[in-house]
């Protein structure tokens, strides 16, 4: 079902079973696979890849070239899997050099206006609400959920089962299983999303110990002892999960809300503390 309307470049390689609605127009080194839907008015171009069953709604620009001045025009490209819902007006770049890629997984939910930058990763059953703004480089872990008009710069990490408040910005790695709150900050465990995902009281209970060691321990003990003491005293795979995430971080990590509050009335800069 190609509407009448719509535009498409005869060497696009779109799979008999696409729908695309009207006034759209889909480029040259395209690809879509079985069962896409394109609604009315998108726009897909670049060197994309679009897996199984994708829907987009009204609006979508999926694969311009980067926002990034060094970009000249390289055929680069963006990867996305299955199963993905793009709602109105959501923007995916290509990334900016033939070495990486822009990758989109499956299961994912774009809602209005969210945009994701050129070099971002974002893994599985991810939600980016209205306004969600992914800087490039960034890197999203499965079943993260991003709320309406956050802010995530570039280069920054989110771990899986990690939120983010409504409205809240980081510049610095967001820890996996913890809830971003306003400005660089934690206020706690994702434990909702720690049910949902089927983890046992007990695996809740080890997190929420290593996080309280972790993010709310003493001030005197750096991050590299307050680690070691985690490791001491948590067990199990989730534990692991959080303090590997940490250690790998270069950027540093989100502290908890009171941490940031006491370093602020000590006049720290706590972007770069």
């Amino acid at each position: 079902m190609i509407h009448p309307s719509a535009i498409i470049d005869p060497s696009a390689a779109i799979d008999p079973s696409v729908d695309v609605g009207p006034y759209s127009v889909i480029d040259a080194d395209v690809s879509l696979d079985e069962g896409c839907v394109i609604g009315p008015h998108v726009h897909i171009t670049g060197h994309t890849h679009i897996g199984k069953r994708n829907r987009f709604h009204a609006g979508c620009v999926i694969g311009d070239a980067p926002q990034d001045l060094r970009y000249q025009g390289e055929p680069t490209r963006l990867l996305i899997g299955d199963n993905n819902v793009f709602r109105e007006h959501t923007t995916l770049h290509r990334s900016n050099s033939l070495k990486e890629d822009t990758v989109i997984g499956s299961h994912n939910f774009f809602m209005a206006n969210s945009h994701v930058g050129h070099n971002a990763v974002i893994g599985n059953h991810v939600i980016l609400a209205n306004g969600a703004l992914v800087a490039g480089h960034v890197t999203i872990a499965d079943r993260a959920f991003i709320s309406g008009n956050c802010l995530i710069h570039q280069f920054v990490r989110v771990g899986t089962l990690a939120l983010m408040q409504g409205g809240s910005a980081i510049s610095k790695d967001l820890p996996p299983f913890t809830i971003a709150r306003g400005r660089n900050a934690t206020c706690g465990l994702n434990i909702i999303g720690l049910r949902r995902a089927g983890f046992s009281p007990e695996h809740r209970l080890q997190l929420n110990r290593a996080y309280r060691l972790l993010q709310r321990g003493g001030e005197r003990l750096s991050l590299r002892q307050r680690l070691e003491l985690v490791e001491f005293q948590c067990a199990g795979e989730a534990v692991r999960t959080f303090t590997e995430f940490v250690r790998q971080s270069r950027r540093g990590i989100c502290d908890d809300f009171s941490r940031n509050n006491q370093r602020e009335s000590a006049g720290f800069d706590t972007d770069h503390a």
